[in-house]
């Protein structure tokens, strides 16, 4: 869900090729909530796994109604996307700062640790917006980490946060050729929000089961 939000505020509005990194159940989740925001026409997944990423790949192109393939070319497949996830649990960086290009959006979700790391760190340098879900919790476990331990990004720089942006707080993306990279490393308050909303709707359609203890 939360990826989702991050690309309809911060994507460019006519967003059609995506590129996942990864493919496990994130990927497929990611892809998927991203049609909903997006007019998405065709996607590439990379893993390590090639066979992996063809059968999720295979699985998503029936679900979705659109084209979905394995990519064995992590470079051209970030190259040609105009929104890329990150979905590893990586502690080295996978995706380098040399394939970013005008108008890409990143949305950066496997580094939830501090040994995690996706991005090369001079992808935050190069991008005109990086925005975070918690500035407390990227300066220790997302890819804000590990551009600082790199001396790339000043401690002194300010920030934006993604809820900040969603109520305008905030400013966005101000070009169809920014680049935006969000960094998702997970918070309570989301976690909340979806618990609280799944039990909402179970309530109304009379679904589920109540354990008492």
């Amino acid at each position: 869900a939360a990826g989702a939000v991050a690309a309809r505020h911060l994507s460019r509005i006519d967003s059609s090729n995506v590129c996942i990194i990864g493919a496990g159940t994130q990927a497929k989740l990611q892809l998927t909530a991203l049609n909903l925001v997006r007019p998405i026409k065709c996607a590439n997944i990379w893993a390590r796994n090639f066979e992996k990423a063809s059968l999720v790949a295979e699985e998503l192109s029936r679900k979705l109604g659109f084209q979905v393939q394995a990519s064995n070319n992590i470079s051209e497949a970030v190259k040609s996307a105009d929104i890329v996830v990150t979905t590893t649990p990586s502690t080295e960086p996978i995706l380098k700062a040399d394939w970013l290009h005008p108008g890409l959006h990143i949305t950066a979700m496997g580094a939830d640790q501090h040994t995690k790391n996706e991005l090369d760190p001079q992808c935050l340098k190069l991008a005109d917006l990086y925005v975070a879900d918690s500035i407390s919790q990227t300066v220790k476990q997302g890819e804000l980490r590990a551009a600082l331990d790199a001396k790339i990004i000043s401690s002194d720089e300010n920030f934006p946060e993604l809820g900040k942006i969603i109520n305008k707080k905030e400013k966005g993306r101000s070009s169809p050729k920014d680049i935006t990279i969000v960094d998702l490393t997970g918070t309570g308050a989301q976690d909340t929000a979806i618990a609280t909303y799944a039990l909402k709707k179970a309530i109304e359609q009379g679904a589920g089961e109540i354990f008492h203890n």
